[in-house]
Parts: structure tokens; C-alpha cells; sequence
């Protein structure tokens, strides 16, 4: 068996992860279920150690073992940390001082700026926008959860697309004007009864929730408009995250991540409209990556500032 340094991102939806070699060199790369740091919440643990243990069976079929763990994870804050790490042991075998946790917001910041370089905004599953500063202060904007805000997020978009649909129906007795809306929804839920929508709305998670985002993203390439809206929506309120962050640290460069930037073409373009004078770049760099390579030497300031910007999340 090979010993790697292991980075992991793992989001509402999906979960990545790389092994490197001690020059951090990618040895094996793969991805698997998605899973939260919401480990006070019993079937979130579950959904967390079925990741990691599937993680490190992939890891054993490639004849390699875990000798660090880099992992950015989202909803993680540092009070889970214990908890966390333990089900890491468990699963990869790894002792406590060889495991780095952080939200997948900051690894996504460490992936794409310096300290102190630039802003972030994250909309998967969820919304937050963050700032590190060169000296570890981690300033977090949104990031709430679906039950107070998220705004932008897929879980946000697709609930906005129910609840506008089902006006649409209490108003006039049908979906009429948002037809191309309700059948992409329908689709993706399996039905089309309120007992359909109302099993898979409140039977679920965040994450599940927010793959309804896809079926938006597809009503408003048959051009609903309804559906557009929603979208153009969606980037006004990261444009709006990426405002407060300029207004508490300053105006810097700008970087969107996440898969709700990807869904549409109009969320982007509503951003960029409501910051016409800043400095808007895609992040791109690859966070379970930049997570594998934090023990290898090629990047010495997140080396030492990563454990220390976990610990104040």
C-alpha cells in the first residue's frame, strides 16, 4: 500500500476527492455521494460516514492508504470538529493530528486567492460568501441554511420555483404560463400530485431539495419565463453577498463558485450587471486538489493558516 495525502470537497450534492504523493503528484482522483458537516443531525452523521467509508474503500482498491486528511466540508464548523474527526478514524485510520477540517467555502478561498487576495461566493446546494485576511480572520457573509435564507442557492431557486408555480395554480386553477416550469419540476419529482411534491419537499434534505434546480435551469432554456426570472433573481442576490463582503473588508477581486453559476447563462449576466465595475472571475482551481497538497510543501501559507481559519468557523 502507497501512503497519500488525502484532500476531500465535499458539498451538499457531491463529494470529490484526491490522493498525492509527498510531491504532490496526483496518485488517484474520484467522487462519490454528497454529505454535510451537520453532524448533530443523526442521519447527516450517517450520510458523512457513508462518504468517508466509501472514499476509503476507493482508496484500498487503488492500493493506497491515507497518511494526511485535507477536507473541506460544507455546513462544517469547528464545534463538530471532535465528532468529525472521529468518524475520519474510523474510516481512513488516520490519528487526530493528521486530519484538517474547514468549511468547503474556505478551501474553495484557499483554492483561488492568498490570504487576503480576494472575495469568494459559493452557491451550490447553499449560498456564503468569504474573505480571509492575511492574518486568519475568516469574515463570512449569508450561509444560513435554507430555513432563514440561502439566497441564490439551488435549494433557494428551487423553492421559489414551487412556490411560484403553486400561485400560479391558487390563482388561476392551473399551471397556464408556467407550464414548461411545473412538467421540468414534475419530472424530476416523480410525479405531479401535491402528495408527490410534498413527500419529496419535506421527506428530504437540502441537498435533494436543491437538485430541483436543474429542472429550473431546464425551463428556462425552453425559455419560461417564469423560470428565467427566478435565475436572474438568483444573481441578484449573490450580487448582493459579494456587496456586503465590499462593504465590510473593502472592494477586491471577486470569485463565484459552485454549481448554480454553471445552470444558466442569466445568472451570471445578472451579476455581472450588478457590479458593473468590479473584478469578476470564475474559480475555477480545484479545491479537493489544493486540500491534497496542503501537507506537500506547495503552499506553505494556507499550510500554516488553514487549521487556524477552521478553528474560528
Amino acid at each position: 500500500m502507497t501512503a497519500a495525502h488525502i484532500g476531500l470537497d465535499i458539498g451538499g450534492t457531491g463529494s470529490r476527492w484526491v490522493a498525492c504523493d509527498e510531491t504532490g503528484a496526483v496518485l488517484a482522483r474520484g467522487q462519490t455521494a454528497g454529505a454535510t458537516g451537520h453532524v448533530f443531525n443523526p442521519s447527516e452523521q450517517a450520510r458523512l460516514a457513508a462518504a468517508l467509508q466509501t472514499i476509503a474503500s476507493s482508496l484500498g482498491e487503488q492500493h493506497l492508504t491515507a497518511k494526511t486528511l485535507t477536507a473541506g466540508i460544507t455546513g462544517y464548523g469547528s464545534a463538530a470538529g471532535e465528532e468529525v474527526k472521529a468518524l475520519a478514524h474510523t474510516a481512513l485510520g488516520l490519528s487526530v493530528p493528521d486530519i484538517v477540517l474547514a468549511d468547503d467555502i474556505v478551501l474553495a478561498y484557499a483554492a483561488n486567492f492568498a490570504p487576503g487576495e480576494g472575495h469568494v461566493i459559493a452557491a451550490g446546494t447553499g449560498s456564503i460568501g468569504v474573505h480571509v485576511t492575511a492574518g486568519g480572520e475568516l469574515i463570512r457573509v449569508g450561509g444560513r441554511g435554507i430555513l432563514i435564507d440561502d439566497a441564490g442557492s439551488g435549494s433557494w431557486i428551487a423553492l421559489q420555483a414551487l412556490d411560484h408555480m403553486y400561485r400560479v395554480l391558487d390563482h388561476s386553477g392551473s399551471f397556464a404560463g408556467v407550464q414548461h416550469l411545473a412538467d421540468a419540476l414534475f419530472a424530476d419529482i416523480g410525479g405531479a400530485s401535491w402528495s408527490d411534491v410534498r413527500q419529496f419537499v419535506y421527506g428530504s434534505d437540502r441537498g435533494r431539495i436543491g437538485t430541483l434546480s436543474l429542472a429550473v435551469a431546464r425551463a428556462a432554456h425552453a425559455g419560461d419565463v417564469a423560470a428565467l426570472s427566478i435565475l436572474r433573481s438568483a444573481g441578484a442576490e449573490l450580487a448582493q453577498l459579494a456587496k456586503a463582503l465590499s462593504a465590510r473588508v473593502g472592494t477586491t477581486a471577486l470569485a463565484f463558485t459552485g454549481g448554480v453559476i454553471k445552470l444558466h447563462p442569466v445568472i451570471l449576466d445578472e451579476i455581472i450587471r450588478r457590479l458593473p465595475d468590479a473584478e469578476i472571475q470564475s474559480a475555477t482551481a480545484d479545491a479537493a486538489l489544493t486540500a491534497a497538497r496542503l501537507h506537500t510543501g506547495r503552499n506553505g501559507a494556507w499550510a500554516k493558516l488553514l487549521p487556524l481559519v477552521a478553528t474560528r468557523a
